[in-house]
């Protein structure tokens, strides 16, 4: 079934040859930078969260589940929850001192925001 995905066929011209198979383009994976080179900014952030506060950390270049590991290892220190997706780590709760605390002992460059 997933590769006779029309979603991803869009704007392709049809074919009759019933051997046909469409191929698409690999999205090529993002290198990790190493932490050194990483320049994370640690922030708070309140909207649409209905009151709630949340500490983001966003400017992380790599993959997703360089990300995700970084997140967990984040949250699992911290002791709260929270998500890594589209480039940032989200963590439940004011915890920008803690968090930069953590980054930088890991060797990231962390700058607390806000």
């Amino acid at each position: 079934m997933a590769e006779n995905d029309w979603k991803q066929r869009l704007g392709v011209v049809y074919s009759t040859n019933p051997d046909f198979k469409y191929e698409q383009e690999a999205e090529p994976e993002e290198e990790t930078l190493p932490p050194s080179k990483q320049r994370l900014v640690v922030t708070i952030d309140r909207r649409c969260r209905a009151g709630k506060q949340v500490t983001l950390v966003s400017g992380f270049k790599g993959s997703d589940e360089d990300l995700k590991a970084l997140g967990k290892t984040l949250k699992v220190k911290c002791g709260v929850g929270g998500t890594a997706k589209d480039g940032e780590i989200t963590v439940q709760g004011d915890l920008r001192d803690k968090v930069t605390a953590l980054l930088n002992s890991m060797g990231y460059n962390a700058k607390r925001g806000n």
